[in-house]
């Protein structure tokens, strides 16, 4: 994955000191101090406001934690400094925890523009689109998802609840007997919620 940085980083954090906070960060997380480390990552913002690494590091610290509107502008302004596919992913991902489904989808075919075989960012747009309750869009989207990790059930299976709500029977029917061969606890759920592909 290509990243490509838009802004120099800030002269306010030489080197060496930026080494030894980050590394300080990383041992109070492995400590489980989560909140030393966060307060350490807002010291290097306050030196360094650019600073990638601790822009995300804040940011999924506010999303594990359940604060995505938190996250969201940390994202954002990574997504500002650096041209990647997991840049564009994040905010996509922020956003559609949030609700805001078509800045979700526009970040979510960036991130795709830059990295064709980013399924993650394939399955998220799927759900998004089917949200949107633009099926048809969303079957295209799961399929490349379920190409790109064939063996993953997430895709698969809202693959099945989009094709019933197209009221597709048969189709559902063929991935809901796929997901037999490799996820049959899936599988059976799937009949469960939709009457379809045999008995439990």
């Amino acid at each position: 994955m290509s990243v490509t940085h838009k802004h120099s980083p800030s002269p306010a954090l030489g080197f060496w000191d930026g080494f030894t906070r980050r590394w300080t960060a990383k041992v109070y997380l492995l400590l489980g101090m989560r909140a030393r480390a966060m307060e350490v990552f807002q010291d290097i913002l306050s030196l360094a406001p650019d600073d990638v690494q601790a822009l995300n590091s804040l940011g999924y610290d506010a999303l594990n934690t359940g604060h995505p509107a938190q996250a969201l502008p940390y994202f954002e302004k990574v997504a500002q400094l650096v041209e990647s596919s997991n840049a564009h992913f994040n905010v996509a991902f922020t956003c559609e925890i949030l609700g805001r489904l078509d800045e979700a989808e526009r970040r979510f075919r960036a991130a795709i523009a830059l990295e064709e075989k980013m399924d993650r960012a394939w399955y998220g747009l799927g759900l998004v689109l089917v949200r949107q309750h633009r099926m048809e869009e969303a079957v295209v989207a799961l399929k490349k998802n379920t190409q790109l990790q064939p063996m993953s059930p997430f895709g698969w299976y809202q693959l099945a609840r989009v094709h019933v709500e197209l009221n597709e029977p048969e189709k559902a029917t063929t991935v809901i007997q796929h997901l037999q061969g490799f996820e049959p606890k899936v599988a059976a759920q799937l009949r469960r919620e939709t009457g379809l592909g045999g008995p439990v």
